[in-house]
């Protein structure tokens, strides 16, 4: 039976983000996509996603999703068959970012998700491109969709994350590290010290592409993700 595919998005995005893979890769598995913002702390997210996820299976996750990925490997590695972790951190979260969280959360909570999201958090997103407004938009589209309590929750669990490079190093199964070259939020290098933790696994970095390459280079995103899960 082919295996199922969960995948994970990141912070205030839900399945839109994977919308090129899930037209790709739909119709020869099973594809699903949590839901990630129904509780503020990591451990109980992915106590959520094991719930509801088949009982093995592969797992992508891109920035928190991939953060959340590495929670739920380390509660059930024996159910993870293949891992992706796509523009995200093993690390737990520097004191100067939980700094900057408070002011945004404080902001929120006042009635400027909208005003967060344009100003502080979609400037990191992407590289300049014809594809860049209508990604851009496509983003907002989904944080206001989310909403305010999603954003409170998914900052603190963002915050509180453990460190998870030992989880990383114990792994065995097929592993993808994908990258957008010019990601600024989670840089090339952090990917670099993912593939030397993880045993089995590939490093794909993805040209013309930022912290969001499933939307800026769908085609070499998707071949990629295509690879690991038939290899």
């Amino acid at each position: 039976m082919t295996l199922p595919l969960v995948l994970l998005p990141g912070m205030m995005c839900d399945a839109r983000l994977f919308f090129p893979q899930i037209s790709a890769l739909s119709g020869q598995r099973a594809v699903m996509v949590a839901p990630m913002g129904g509780a503020d702390c990591m451990a109980d997210l992915a106590r959520e996603v094991l719930e509801n996820a088949p009982p093995r299976f592969a797992l992508a996750g891109l920035s928190m999703g991939g953060i959340l990925a590495m929670e739920v490997l380390r509660q059930a590695p024996e159910r993870v068959e293949k891992l992706a972790l796509l523009d995200t951190n093993p690390r737990a979260e520097l004191e100067a970012v939980k700094a900057r969280r408070t002011p945004q959360m404080e902001a929120v909570k006042a009635g400027r998700l909208r005003a967060v999201m344009r100003d502080e958090m979609k400037p990191n997103y992407l590289v300049d491109s014809p594809r860049k407004p209508a990604i851009l938009d496509l983003c907002m589209d989904m944080a206001l969709d989310l909403g305010p309590q999603v954003f409170l929750n998914q900052s603190i669990a963002l915050r509180d994350r453990p460190d998870q490079q030992e989880t990383l190093a114990a792994y065995k199964g097929k592993a993808l590290v994908l990258c957008g070259r010019h990601d600024a939020l989670c840089p090339v290098e952090r990917h670099e010290l993912m593939h030397g933790l993880l045993e089995n696994s590939h490093l794909e970095i993805i040209e013309n592409a930022g912290h969001l390459p499933t939307l800026e280079q769908p085609e070499k995103t998707t071949a990629a993700l295509i690879r690991w899960l038939e290899d």
